[in-house]
């Protein structure tokens, strides 16, 4: 067990291995390098610690500092342990090889205890994905151009065991479980669909599952903790309708038994941005939605089961233990975090303010948070603060061009869950910093001047501010009639698709009003003019009405057509009174704008009583 948990940093100039709480010092055995500093990587098990200088890899134990191995290998760009740190792989940029020299095998696989290398090959992509190992490190897989090659790696050197032929795969994942599962995918192409199968290795015969699926030019795998649920996430480059700059993307749900398969239903318009399984294995959380994005927890089968707030957030973490979840919106949001608490019915327990923030991950005991700012992304303000959960700062460190932070890799069963109490201890680095508390900022629609201060109406709210959701439905209504008319056309081409989003009860009611309307025009030419001598006027010498002398309409004589037009709204506002009177009768609260409305009714009144109207 470590005594407490560590986080190594790698700036412009060195890097270091620090103790955290409550310490807050440097590993005393350990030797900080200088130069250019290219990568580092702890092993998955934390014990030991690698990075790259210019000249060989150095491989240290990262509780003493002491160097453990030293690789003869330059001009290190990438690093990646083992799953038991028994094996460590290095990338070197590839080199063109002149004519008649030997060939330049710049993956290589190295044995950690005695210092060999095992295995090499030549690799173009920098990406450590394309050779991975199983949890027990007994096989080995390597993805190459429409073959994916198994490596017993108690053989290795020697030609792959087995093969898994399938043209055009381009990604794979292996399991984190027990068992040997092994996802592949297959972009569409050429009009065929993407394919995603499931083996179980090193059986490559039949597939354990095999799903066909569109709109998915690439993939990411998420296996949870047992091995026994895969989520596919699925992403292209380009939405063809229109709705998504940065394209399309779904999620699916498979369950390796076989015994549920389905694609997860999001109720939100708008890109998916993070999806996690908590650590348990029994649920996964999606953030998805056009701001103010929606966050949603799904159990192992694909079922909602719970729903967090709205708000600008595009990204979620899971505590080690699972007993909180972070809730943070980074990048090109504000930098608000929301830590809530599982055990407690999702209960918030605090909000931080992390502006401009890079890097957050949860300690290994799961009681703090570290939060960085790094290069290139910002190259001002770079360094580290690490949070109490409780929402107290407790460390500050500024650092100058930091390229990379993380804790140290630890099992969560080697820190016992405790509570938020006894409060932490504060660094004298953090005791003087003030920190300031997260300000709601003025959201919603555009209000102007006049109505600013006043309660918002319902209708001008934000869904996160208590509004009603737009609908898929409403959403095509305002994208058809936002297009152009055809030109040469006999009605608009947004009148006529319009139609096609009404319901049955919707679009009979249209036919009605427009019949009743062509009647109305009708009997209005059918129907003979009022003259100055009619009986209306009280007069009859059968004189034609000159323009402008006025006209009789629903019994009620009008000048010109103005008033016409000036009584029917005043008819509606006055109705609109009637509608809020009845509103306020059965006990509704009112906005101060309706009740003002209210107000004005006897002023209607007497404005339609000059033009005629009696009650």
């Amino acid at each position: 067990m470590a005594a407490v948990p560590q986080f190594y940093y790698r700036t412009s100039k060195t890097i270091g291995l620090t103790d955290a709480v409550p310490k807050y010092s440097d590993v005393p055995g350990f030797v900080k390098p200088a130069g250019n500093l290219r990568t580092c990587v702890y092993s998955h098990s934390g014990g030991n610690f690698a990075y790259a200088t210019v000249e060989n890899v150095q491989i240290v134990n990262s509780y003493t500092g002491e160097v453990v191995q030293m690789l003869p290998i330059p001009n290190v760009y990438d690093l990646s342990f083992s799953p038991k740190g028994s094996y460590l792989c290095t990338f070197e940029r590839p080199v063109k090889v002149e004519e008649g020299q030997t060939v330049h095998h710049n993956f290589n696989i190295w044995n950690v205890a005695t210092g060999e290398k095992t295995m090499s090959f030549i690799q173009k992509a920098q990406t450590m994905a394309n050779f991975q190992f199983t949890h027990d490190e007994k096989f080995a897989a390597r993805l190459v151009q429409n073959e994916l090659l198994f490596y017993d790696t108690s053989k290795f050197g020697l030609s792959p065991s087995h093969r898994l032929q399938l043209e055009g795969i381009s990604s794979f994942a292996i399991s984190s479980g027990n068992s040997y599962y092994v996802a592949v995918f297959v972009p569409e192409k050429g009009g065929k669909p993407a394919i995603v199968d499931v083996y179980s290795a090193p059986n490559f015969g039949r597939p354990l599952s095999s799903k066909s699926l569109f709109k998915a030019e690439r993939v990411v795998f998420l296996w949870n903790n047992l091995g026994t649920s895969l989520i596919v996430w699925t992403q292209t480059e380009v939405d063809q309708t229109g709705k998504n700059y940065y394209g399309e993307s779904n999620l699916y749900l498979r369950g390796i038994a076989g015994n549920y398969d389905s694609r997860i239903a999001l109720n939100k318009e708008g890109p998916i941005h993070d999806v996690v399984w908590s650590p348990d294995s029994k649920e996964f959380a999606v953030v998805y939605g056009y701001m103010p994005a929606k966050t949603m927890i799904f159990n192992h089968r694909g079922e909602s089961i719970r729903s967090l707030p709205l708000g600008p957030r595009n990204t979620v973490l899971y505590s080690p233990h699972g007993r909180y979840v972070i809730l943070a919106g980074f990048g090109n949001l504000q930098g608000e975090v929301d830590i809530y608490d599982r055990q407690n019915d999702y209960k918030k327990v605090c909000t931080i303010d992390a502006s401009n923030t890079s890097v957050c991950e949860w300690s290994p005991d799961g009681r703090y948070i570290l939060f960085a700012t790094t290069s290139p992304r910002l190259r001002v303000d770079n360094g580290v603060k690490i949070f109490h959960i409780s929402g107290k700062l407790v460390y500050v460190r500024e650092m100058n061009e930091l390229f990379s932070v993380s804790w140290r890799p630890e099992s969560p069963d080697s820190y016992p869950l405790r509570s938020l109490s006894p409060p932490p201890e504060v660094h004298e680095s953090a005791q003087s910093v003030e920190l300031k508390a997260p300000v709601k900022k003025a959201g919603g629609a555009y209000r102007p001047p006049h109505a600013r201060g006043s309660a918002t109406p319902l209708h001008f709210k934000r869904e996160d501010e208590g509004g009603f959701a737009i609908s898929a439905v409403d959403e095509a209504k305002q994208r058809t009639r936002a297009r152009r008319a055809i030109p040469g056309a006999e009605a608009p081409a947004e009148e006529e698709n319009a139609d096609a989003f009404l319901s049955k009860a919707a679009l009979k009611n249209k036919k009605k009003r427009e019949a009743k309307k062509a009647r109305e025009a009708e009997a209005a030419v059918e129907a003979p003019s009022v003259t100055p001598g009619s009986a209306a006027n009280g007069q009859d010498n059968g004189s034609p009405t000159p323009p402008g002398l006025g006209f009789v309409k629903d019994g009620i004589k009008f000048k010109n057509p103005q008033d016409e037009k000036k009584y029917r709204g005043l008819l509606k506002k006055l109705r609109a009174i009637e509608d809020l009177k009845a509103r306020q009768s059965k006990g509704e609260k009112l906005e101060d704008t309706q009740e003002t409305k209210i107000k004005t009714e006897a002023t209607v009144k007497g404005e339609l009583a000059a033009l005629g109207w009696t009650e």
